[in-house]
């Protein structure tokens, strides 16, 4: 009997967890059609590596950190200077709400991250990205995706 009723349960968790994952291919796809392979020297697999590296695909991550201030999104954009979530002082840099950064479309945590990237830096800004992408090779992000 209770095993009757766990797999359904469980069943319901992976579908409601799954709404907020994208697959990976699918992001690629979405990064190719914004012009994000060869954007500011990145290429899709930079982009693919970092998503994963910061929210492992999931649209709607929302993590708190120690100042206060807290990340969004596939990319985890912080919300003290690229967006504004209205709860702790922003610079507001991408002149975007944060809960903007978590929609479906991506367009929002896209047009973001390209800012974040076009000033110095970089994805340097991303301290996962250059502890676990940066100077790797990174070609095996595209395996089996057809663009």
């Amino acid at each position: 009997m209770t095993r009757e009723l766990l797999i359904p349960l469980v069943s319901c968790l992976l579908v409601v967890n799954e709404a907020s994952l994208i697959h990976r291919c699918d992001l690629a796809r979405v990064l190719y059609q914004q012009d994000l392979n060869g954007f500011e020297g990145y290429f899709l697999s930079d982009w693919l590596c970092l998503a994963f590296i910061e929210s492992n695909f999931n649209i709607s991550k929302v993590n708190e950190n120690a100042d206060g201030s807290f990340d969004y999104g596939l990319f985890q954009i912080n919300s003290h200077y690229w967006c504004n979530d209205y709860k702790s002082h922003s610079e507001n840099l991408c002149h975007v709400d944060c809960q903007d950064l978590l929609n479906p479309n991506l367009l929002s945590g896209i047009n973001c991250a390209k800012m974040i990237v076009s000033r110095s830096g970089g994805m340097n800004k991303w301290v996962e990205w250059r502890l676990h992408c940066a100077g790797r090779p990174l070609s095996y992000w595209l395996t089996g995706c057809h663009l």
